[in-house]
């Protein structure tokens, strides 16, 4: 009977009730008619105190930050840069379409974000140039999951939080599965687009002359995510402070460097920062609450107890793991997942010797590409809403690529030398 709030949770939530609304639900029913020993006010008391926590200050900050970025045209010049780049290979707008993903993922860390701009910006012009619009939604869902893994995305801030790690190494640890996940959809899109004879946006390689004075143009929103981790490698601020600093850069850059951010901007932005901000803040506190029955119960431990005696060695451990992540990710929306199930997962990490910050690595590249799958995935929604891509066709679309991204993970699971190569030079 002390399970039945698990199986309330998932009962409330495929009946249509948003996540963070079912979570503290279920709770509540247990503390409720369970454990009436528990007063009521300190349920809610546990509910106002896990919002009251500077490190979350971050997330709002990182919203602000990317949603500043798309207003004042730095999101512009790293759409002009990524063409410059990739724009004559094989299916150049796709490949764009990728590469923006990668630089966007250091600017907005937002998986969604990055899906519904590319969604606006470039499936129209994918489809003027000969795309079907199934595959250039497809494409779009497959490389936004490329931005949270690239720093300084918001789902690592969490997993941070949760595992008790730095969110430096975290950041670091993000750019080698990224770019793997990126060259990976790079290769999946150049195979496709000669099998359907899709043409460059460019004609020609763009000359060394050329991609400098477009790095000229882009430098200062090319630097920003780097500027981030330096600051935080340096201890100049922290992550929470990091957030701040990437906002005020960005309003900088936009007013006097690109002329594009203006006051009748606000709003807008304040409006996405807000919205943004309190899906995500009201799950971490919804799931909060949660995780005190589970600790009140000892749940953690007795899941990590049975997954040890299942298996010792790490490397099967992982495998089952990510097999019943991507499962769950078809169902669970990535970051309500990540918050569930990274407090039952770690321990057992930890005790088979497996890194936390590499196993981080492995959580959020997971839910990511849960996030692309069918039937339930946020970047599948997302997408296909904006596009107006029905998602039937998206689906026929996105095997490929979720393949390629399978491929990327299994790269991340079991190398972990290479994830943990850049956070070991800190």
């Amino acid at each position: 009977m002390i399970y039945l709030p698990i199986v309330l949770l998932f009962v409330l939530y495929f009946l249509g009730i948003p996540i963070a609304y079912a979570l503290l639900g279920s709770a509540i029913f247990y503390f409720t008619f369970f454990d009436a020993g528990m007063p009521p006010d300190l349920v809610l008391q546990k509910f106002i105190s896990s919002a009251a926590s500077f490190p979350l200050l971050a997330i709002p900050f990182f919203v602000m930050a990317g949603s500043v970025m798309n207003y004042s045209g730095i999101s512009k010049k790293l759409m002009q840069m990524a063409d410059v780049l990739t724009g004559h290979l094989i299916g150049g707008l796709a490949q764009v379409n990728v590469v923006l993903s990668t630089f966007m993922g250091g600017i907005s860390g937002s998986a969604n974000a990055d899906a519904a701009m590319q969604s606006k910006i470039l499936v129209p012009q994918m489809e003027k140039r000969g795309y079907s619009k199934p595959f250039s939604a497809a494409i779009t869902a497959a490389s936004s999951a490329i931005s949270p893994v690239i720093p300084p995305g918001i789902v690592m801030i969490i997993y941070a939080l949760i595992a008790q790690v730095s969110v430096a190494e975290i950041f670091v640890a993000g750019y080698v599965p990224g770019l793997l996940m990126a060259g990976a959809l790079m290769i999946t899109v150049s195979l496709i687009a000669k099998k359907r004879q899709y043409k460059p946006s460019r004609v020609k390689r763009a000359t060394r002359g050329e991609i400098g004075k477009q790095l000229i143009d882009s430098i200062w929103s090319l630097s920003l995510p780097f500027g981030i981790i330096l600051g935080l490698r340096f201890g100049l601020f922290t992550p929470t402070e990091a957030g701040a600093m990437a906002v005020l850069a960005s309003i900088l850059i936009g007013v006097f460097v690109y002329r594009e951010l203006t006051l009748s901007h606000i709003k807008p932005i304040l409006l996405e920062t807000v919205y943004g901000t309190g899906t995500v803040v009201l799950i971490i506190v919804a799931a909060s609450v949660f995780g005190y029955y589970l600790t009140w119960e000892r749940i953690p431990q007795a899941f990590t107890q049975v997954l040890l005696d299942f298996t010792s060695d790490k490397y099967v451990m992982l495998g089952v793991i990510n097999i019943c992540l991507l499962i769950i990710g078809m169902f669970l929306e990535g970051g309500a997942a990540l918050i569930i199930l990274a407090p039952l997962l770690v321990p057992v990490a930890v005790a088979l010797g497996i890194d936390p910050v590499h196993f981080g690595m492995i959580l959020i590249v997971n839910i990511m590409i849960g996030g692309v799958t069918p039937p339930f995935g946020t970047m599948m929604f997302t997408t296909c809403s904006v596009t107006q891509v029905p998602v039937r066709d998206f689906m026929r679309e996105i095997w490929p690529f979720i393949l390629a991204l399978l491929l990327a993970l299994l790269v991340v699971t079991y190398a972990p030398a290479i994830v943990l190569f850049l956070p070991s030079l800190l």
